[in-house]
């Protein structure tokens, strides 16, 4: 114990040194940590090393030294204070109490998430985004220019129809009221329609095999992104399918992009030439519509940023630069760079 204490001594004694150093290459007041006499400090600093709540405010100091060494001019002595700093950190990792010991890492999260620089990917894993947004914060433009700006497909709820359609399954089978943005907000303002007739009930029953035409759907629309996810890179919006491929443990980014109400709202007048009254009742509606979807089908509260891997106030960045976030976050995915090659 003696000798662990004295080797903590010894480091809070580099910590002081590092601090007076700076302060002589900054040469201001504002450069200094440590305003004691050297010996008082050191013993400071060395409780704060031994004692773990107080980490915190060991790492705060450290910081400040930091901070100021990045602003001294000359590049030698910068350079030479800055691999001190780097030095005395290595140092401070090895401590078992030390600030950053407890990460808040997932395990079973970081194995589901292509970002995550540790994993060790095989050549099948592909890039898929999977983006749920709040109706009137350009989630759907974001996506699209993400998609184009990888060069990857992009799926939305309407372009699943046309790829289902195509796949020889019948229109009605496949019919989703939540596909077509801007029919929702054509019928924003209007009365439900009927319930479907007893002899409709009767055959989509027998197509369906008893399930509900709505249930049937989200089940058609999670195979194919299960097998999508196996076969090529993509953008999807919506359609639960963070939830669909975490749990066949698919890997896969997850991103949730929000902006302030008022500020959807006058993007919906802008784009759709709605009153303001209109837009509120329209973007209520469908807000509500998705959490109760989402909430149905996957058990996860819409838009709770602990489903997600990253969440973004789209009107903090735009589109563009939003885009150019979400790309730098994924900039070291394998894969991406070899799509930037192709």
């Amino acid at each position: 114990m003696a000798k662990k204490q004295e080797a903590y001594y010894e480091l809070a004694g580099r910590i002081y040194d590092l601090d007076e150093a700076v302060y002589k290459c900054v040469g201001s007041s504002l450069g200094r940590t440590y305003t004691g006499d050297r010996e008082t400090c050191i013993e400071d600093i060395t409780r704060l090393l031994i004692t773990k709540p107080r980490m915190q405010e060991c790492r705060s100091q450290i910081a400040l030294i930091g901070n100021m060494a990045r602003t001294i001019r000359n590049k030698e002595d910068r350079k030479r204070m800055m691999t001190e700093y780097n030095e005395i950190l290595q140092e401070i990792k090895k401590i078992p109490t030390t600030f950053g010991s407890v990460d808040i890492l997932n395990e079973n999260m970081a194995a589901l998430n292509t970002s995550n620089l540790r994993q060790k990917f095989s050549p099948d894993d592909h890039l898929v985004i999977c983006i749920g947004r709040n109706h009137g914060s350009a989630g759907s433009d974001i996506g699209f220019a993400l998609a184009d700006k990888l060069k990857i497909d992009y799926y939305d709820a309407e372009i699943f129809q046309k790829v289902i359609e195509r796949m020889n399954a019948e229109k009605e089978n496949v019919e989703d009221d939540n596909s077509n943005f801007i029919e929702t907000a054509k019928r924003a303002s209007q009365p439900r329609k009927k319930k479907t007739k007893f002899t409709e009930y009767l055959k989509n029953f027998r197509r369906y095999h008893g399930l509900p035409v709505q249930d049937a759907i989200f089940f058609h629309q999670s195979e194919l992104i299960k097998e999508m996810a196996k076969k090529e890179d993509f953008v999807v919006m919506g359609r639960c399918a963070d939830v669909i491929l975490t749990n066949k443990r698919i890997p896969h980014i997850s991103i949730f992009i929000t902006a302030p109400f008022e500020q959807r709202v006058e993007r919906m007048m802008e784009a759709l030439k709605m009153d303001y009254k209109h837009a509120v009742r329209f973007l209520k509606r469908l807000d509500h519509k998705h959490e109760a979807y989402y909430k149905f089908y996957t058990e996860r509260q819409w838009g709770n940023a602990v489903n997600y891997d990253l969440c973004i106030n789209s009107a903090s960045y735009g589109i563009e630069e939003t885009v150019d976030l979400i790309v730098r976050m994924i900039d070291q995915y394998p894969n991406h760079k070899k799509l930037a090659e192709d």
